[in-house]
């Protein structure tokens, strides 16, 4: 039997997912993945997670609106946001954060957006999945995040930047997720993220669709394929697929409460 893995990241409503969701959670089962937690960019793909946590029992679902769709975060939407982060099967406020890698232009839109899904968060006690990309959204985020103060909690999903960046994460109580890019052949500054982490701050992630790992590369990612992700960063860290396995399991349970099966 492989060892159990939980998928803390990824996005279960796209396509090619979507469609064909009954066999893609059974791959995932195959390969040990028994839980995943499936990430909303907005108001829409919120309530189809959720929909979707009704029909398998081991999703779990975050809602809220990713920082490239700032603009769509009116008052109304980030109220149905909160509404929806009332259903049982919602497990974080997400996926959230700071990104100007395609537009510059946003980080002040996106900074508003983001401080009212903090305090979502905070009102209903779940933690973030926080998205951070850009030269400019490293320092301001990690400066937003202190102004805003109190305890966060949450993870930096689908790690990057500079070691600052990651070191000031943690410092403020935040986990960290690696996806498949940290496989990549070019991805050496990534991988040196990698010991950075502490064992009880370390997540596991695939942003499937996106993001295949090395020896799947090129094919539309999936849940199963965070086994080729953890066996990575295994080697990395000097230790066995089954005990990374472990160790991120037991983070991802503690942090989002997915329940012990």
């Amino acid at each position: 039997m492989p060892a159990e893995l939980i998928d803390t990241h990824c996005h279960l409503h796209l396509d090619p997912l979507g469609p064909d969701l009954d066999a893609v959670m059974a791959r995932a089962r195959q390969a040990g993945v028994v839980q995943c937690l499936t990430i909303a960019t907005n108001v829409e793909s919120a309530k189809t997670s959720v929909a979707l946590a009704a029909r398998y029992p081991g999703l779990r679902v975050a809602v809220g609106v990713h920082p490239e769709e700032a603009e769509s975060a009116t008052d109304d939407a980030l109220a149905a946001i909160e509404r929806l982060a009332q259903d049982p099967a919602v497990a974080a406020i997400g996926e959230i954060g700071l990104d100007d890698y395609w537009r510059q232009d946003l980080l002040d839109a996106q900074a508003r957006v983001l401080r009212a899904q903090v305090a979502i968060a905070t009102r209903r006690n779940l933690p973030m999945s926080i998205h951070c990309r850009g030269t400019k959204s490293y320092d301001r985020l990690m400066s937003l995040l202190r102004e805003i103060g109190g305890s966060l909690a949450g993870v930096i999903h689908c790690a990057s930047g500079p070691p600052a960046f990651i070191e000031q994460a943690l410092a403020l109580g935040l986990h960290v997720s690696f996806a498949g890019n940290v496989t990549f052949p070019k991805a050496e500054a990534l991988r040196q993220l990698v010991p950075l982490v502490p064992d009880d701050r370390l997540l596991l992630e695939t942003d499937a669709p996106f993001l295949a790992p090395q020896p799947v590369r090129g094919r539309k990612n999936e849940p199963a394929f965070v086994a080729h992700t953890a066996e990575h960063v295994a080697r990395l860290r000097g230790s066995t697929a089954g005990a990374l396995a472990a160790l991120t399991t037991r983070n991802a349970r503690r942090l989002f409460g997915f329940p012990p099966l």
